[in-house]
């Protein structure tokens, strides 16, 4: 269960687990204003020669795809063509809906300069069932890109588009197509284009303003595999616990700039910082409500640590639980009617869910300690959380349908804090499986464990719905 101190313990056991809120002394400061957004691609005419048809593999067997090196119009586009390509296979292979062969074996394949110059035979050999050829054009800041997939057995592109954006950031090129293709081929939402957000203390600063020797955590964003993090506070003080509303546009957190926990909103795209607690009383760990309009957290205020309700705005505040234990970490059910959190009320922490009017109250788990709830959007009904298993925790998903329950982790490091994927299909989470504390992603299935995050420790991950 997590009430806010300085999540720096030691004590595995103990990471989330702290029954006291500290207050700090600090300097206030603001968040960091300039805007993050990159244009996005624009999607020019699909081409008309297009086929509609979904490219299958042998029987049993995902299809084959190679994904060469797009080709450069000039020397300027060299390094953009070979991101992208590099990027794009990443991306289709992540969600596994594709076989993607191994680009080190492309080297026997005549390059092809042009589509019409695609040596299908010499594809067909390799074992692909289909291949994407690109081309890129850089004029100044300007990009040009354009992709076709073609299937390898009828030699007919199934898609066709061109994109135009700006230099700045390549990898969003890959990322849309990446998402367009699961699309048209599987009917799948793909992530690429998605955003982690998380609190790390990578920049070795030092908590200003107080006689504790304590290190800053700040709130950074990334894309959903790590790349181009991006720091959204500078305050110099502890920022933690970052989630992403629905639209992808803020992120709120939970700050001690003002030496006690309280709640902040960056809109990141607009470099303007929100207050909706208003400050003066204790607040932390706040969720936006699937449609954005509201936001359940945790305070103290009345003096003991309840759950409480309000509009984005911090208006018609209202308080949803109380009892003398502490229930915190709360997420909303995908139709904004329900809310699990953890509660201590049973005499362990357990997962509790009750309805977004605070009744009908039931506990779910019977672990000897569950933390860190995040519920699954749909299709799947599904709560993940952080159970101990051992000297640390593992990942635990619980299906709300059966009541069965999966574990995904199995005491590599300590594991806490998952979240969900927008398509469900995949969560991240933190791990000390690499020796510091850093994000990882896995499929929903535990399988397919990635490491997100290489610098300095990192705390937990919340993955944006867009």
């Amino acid at each position: 269960m997590t009430i806010m101190k300085d999540v720096r313990t030691r004590n595995p056991r103990m990471r989330t687990w702290v029954v006291a809120v500290a207050v700090m002394t600090g300097v206030a400061a603001a968040v960091a204003g300039s805007p993050l957004a990159p244009r996005a691609p624009q999607d020019v005419a699909q081409q008309p020669s297009e086929v509609a048809v979904v490219i299958s593999g042998d029987p049993g067997t995902p299809p084959r795809y190679a994904v060469p090196d797009f080709v450069p119009a000039n020397p300027e586009s060299a390094d953009i063509a070979k991101t992208i390509s590099q990027v794009l296979w990443d991306d289709l292979a992540f969600e596994r809906e594709f076989y993607l062969i191994p680009r080190d074996t492309y080297a026997t394949i005549p390059s092809a300069r042009t589509a019409a110059q695609v040596p299908f035979a010499a594809w067909r050999e390799l074992g692909a069932d289909a291949v994407v050829f690109g081309s890129v054009q850089r004029t100044g800041n300007e990009v040009r890109v354009e992709i076709r997939l073609f299937n390898i057995r009828t030699q007919q592109s199934v898609f066709s588009k061109e994109y135009t954006g700006t230099q700045t950031n390549p990898r969003l090129f890959a990322h849309t197509m990446a998402d367009e293709i699961h699309q048209q081929q599987r009917a799948l939402r793909g992530v690429a284009r998605t955003k982690l957000a998380f609190s790390s203390d990578r920049n070795r600063e030092r908590v200003g303003g107080t006689v504790q020797d304590r290190e800053v955590k700040e709130v950074y964003v990334s894309d959903y595999d790590g790349a181009n993090p991006r720091r959204i506070t500078t305050n110099r003080q502890l920022n933690l616990t970052p989630v992403w509303s629905p639209d992808a546009r803020s992120v709120a957190y939970t700050s001690y700039r003002r030496g006690y926990p309280d709640l902040f909103v960056a809109l990141i795209y607009d470099g303007i910082q929100q207050e909706p607690t208003k400050g003066g009383t204790q607040n932390w760990l706040p969720m936006f409500s699937p449609d954005g309009t509201r936001i359940v957290f945790t305070s103290s205020r009345d003096g003991n640590a309840e759950l409480y309700v309000m509009n984005r705005d911090g208006s018609s505040l209202r308080r949803l639980t109380n009892h003398p234990a502490i229930d915190t970490t709360p997420t909303w059910s995908p139709t904004g009617t329900q809310i699990a959190f953890t509660s201590d009320r049973s005499g362990s922490p357990q997962i509790y869910l009750v309805d977004a009017d605070g009744l009908n109250l039931r506990r779910l788990t019977s672990e000897s300690y569950a933390d860190r709830p995040t519920w699954s959007p749909a299709p799947y009904n599904e709560i993940a959380y952080a159970a101990r298993t051992g000297p640390g925790n593992d990942i635990k998903v619980l299906d709300l349908a059966s009541g069965d329950v999966r574990q995904l982790t199995f005491g590599e490091g300590t594991n806490e804090s998952p979240t969900f994927s927008p398509n469900g299909r995949h969560l991240a989470f933190m791990s000390t499986r690499a020796g510091r504390n850093h994000i990882f992603t896995m499929s929903r299935d535990g399988r397919n464990v990635r490491q997100v995050t290489r610098l300095g420790n990192n705390f937990q991950p919340d993955w944006s719905r867009q």
